[in-house]
């Protein structure tokens, strides 16, 4: 549900009444992932997807139907091969969907409404709700990191055990579904929460401020990434070159990149080809627990740029988490291209695809293996760097 937050946040602010499927898992092959979710207004507008059009005309009757009754349901849906008229995934797969009202005035929406804002907002913060076991479906928590959290699920060891599960969740940027005692300890009857996580969005610092980083800026905003521009050439780093950049610095890369906040989804792209930058620049990257981390350039500058590296010490196992020469063989040319293709590997890299044409590959479309937890690092300010060369 946090994945159209900013639309459902609105809609509660003009106390709309809705009613919300949620996708609360997913088995086989399936298009949308937990979390993923279909809104309903009384006037029958509709926002999100639970299924990519499968399954969407009877999930949107079951919101009509739960925002008439104001009863939360579950709903599965799987293979229609038996049924040429039934409702189900086309792809082979099943998913379970929880569909509840939100009524102005309801205490049961004050809590999921807290969340929708939070995340709307661009807050990190988890909602958990539940989804199967003995306390009411729908039931929520709003949980924060290192705050209160807010709501109940009907006792206070059942919240506290339900919120250190949510934050273990939240810590990992994950949605997903986890299982705590109806007791608040281990061996309490089972109880499914849906946890769904709003962090903020994943950081791209492109260093280099060269014709390829305007297209590798748009490419990282459209996969939602915030993306920084640096170059230590001030003439070139500004913010009327790249006016689609969430941040343009003039700053030596290494330097930045030490005194700036970064975790395990930050994206590092290298457009400089310049020894001068890239080597101090790969030196610290290829060290810290970042999700990429790729440099642009020939094969014969990529070979010179990895016995330099070497000869700063670095191990065969750091050298190979640089993705270099960068980006998927596409052919590509022109920056637009290039971006693509750089835009392509950070995607294979995320979700543990092989790069491969689809219809190259068996088994299952969809890669999504657990992300390592996000750890916020900001090293030591070290000593002042040369000054930049003058342009």
């Amino acid at each position: 549900m946090l994945d159209i937050a900013a639309a459902l946040a609105d809609w509660c602010a003009q106390g709309r009444a809705f009613a919300v499927a949620t996708v609360t898992a997913v088995s086989g092959s399936a298009p949308r992932r937990p979390g993923a979710a279909l809104a309903v207004d009384r006037d029958g507008e509709a926002v999100g997807s639970v299924s990519g059009g499968c399954v969407e005309g009877a999930v949107y009757e079951l919101c009509r139907r739960s925002l008439a009754d104001g009863r939360t349901v579950r709903e599965r849906f799987g293979h229609s091969g038996e049924d040429a008229f039934a409702a189900g995934l086309t792809c082979g797969g099943e998913i379970d969907v929880l569909v509840q009202p939100f009524l102005p005035g309801d205490p049961g929406a004050a809590v999921p409404a807290r969340a929708l804002a939070a995340a709307a907002a661009g807050e990190t913060a988890a909602l958990a709700r539940v989804v199967d076991g003995p306390a009411p479906p729908g039931a929520a928590l709003l949980v924060r990191p290192g705050g209160p959290v807010t709501g109940t699920l009907g006792g206070e060891r059942l919240d506290g055990a339900a919120a250190a599960a949510a934050r273990a969740l939240l810590d990992a940027g994950r949605t997903g579904t986890v299982t705590v005692g109806a007791d608040g300890g281990r061996c309490g009857e089972p109880l499914t929460l849906l946890v769904e996580c709003s962090v903020p969005p994943p950081r791209m610092l492109v260093f280099g401020a060269v014709d390829f980083a305007a297209a590798m800026v748009r490419a990282g905003r459209f996969l939602g990434h915030r993306v920084t521009v640096c170059d230590a050439r001030p003439v070139f780093a500004t913010a009327a070159r790249f006016p689609e950049a969430d941040e343009v610095v003039a700053q030596w890369p290494h330097r930045y990149l030490e005194r700036t906040r970064t975790d395990s989804r930050t994206a590092v792209v290298v457009l400089t080809h310049d020894p001068k930058f890239d080597v101090p620049l790969l030196e610290r990257a290829l060290r810290m627990p970042l999700a990429y981390v790729g440099a642009m350039g020939s094969r014969r500058t990529h070979d010179q740029r990895l016995e330099r590296l070497r000869a700063a010490g670095l191990t065969g196992t750091e050298l190979a988490r640089l993705h270099s020469p960068i980006g998927l063989d596409l052919g590509a040319l022109t920056p637009e291209e290039t971006a693509l293709s750089v835009a392509a590997e950070i995607v294979a890299r995320r979700r543990g695809g092989t790069g491969l044409p689809l219809s190259r590959t068996t088994g299952p479309l969809h890669h999504d293996p657990p992300p390592p937890a996000p750890e916020s690092v900001l090293p030591p300010v070290p000593a002042p760097a040369p000054a930049p060369p003058s342009v």
